[in-house]
């Protein structure tokens, strides 16, 4: 816990944001993972019940229907994901922002001391250095477990459109 505290003090400030959307992006994907796999086979056991207990399925309206039950399916396990996609780009823009103030820290310092002595630029650079290493590592995590739920829910879709074919 005391690396996290010097992390972060070295950090600087724009660290506590990206902690922020970091927690936000990991609340969303644990919010879809939960669904994925504890919400969503109930609606779809629910919607195959509700098709297959359809004594006429080859009109209009019952298409509509299987229409209607597909893209709920379809609906409840995209959801959320545009959301996710927007944290995992706020990351290394906040990390670039944190590299940017770190820098220009390092700037007052070289304006002060001069550039002859590195160590008054040192915290600085950690700054700039450290809040970009935070918000790479928010956006490459989020980007893995997103592609990674993204294949699921892909298999979970095809799942759902062979479950409720047409007979």
């Amino acid at each position: 816990m005391e690396e996290v505290r010097l992390f972060v003090e070295r950090g600087g400030e724009v660290v506590y944001p990206i902690m922020l959307v970091i927690f936000l992006l990991w609340f969303y994907l644990f919010e879809r993972i939960f669904y994925i796999f504890f919400i969503h086979p109930a609606r779809r056991a629910q919607a195959i019940a509700e098709w297959t207990s359809r004594s006429e399925r080859r009109s209009w309206h019952a298409r509509q229907i299987h229409q209607d039950l597909v893209c709920a399916l379809d609906f409840g396990l995209q959801s959320g994901f545009s959301t996710v996609r927007m944290l995992i780009v706020i990351c290394p823009l906040l990390g670039l922002l944190g590299t940017v103030t770190g820098m220009i820290e390092v700037f007052d310092v070289m304006v002060q001391f001069g550039g002859g002595s590195p160590k008054p630029m040192a915290a600085g650079i950690s700054k700039a250095i450290l809040s970009t290493v935070a918000g790479m590592v928010g956006a490459i995590s989020g980007l893995l477990a997103q592609y990674i739920l993204l294949k699921v829910v892909d298999k979970e879709k095809q799942r759902c459109h062979t479950s409720l074919s047409f007979d």
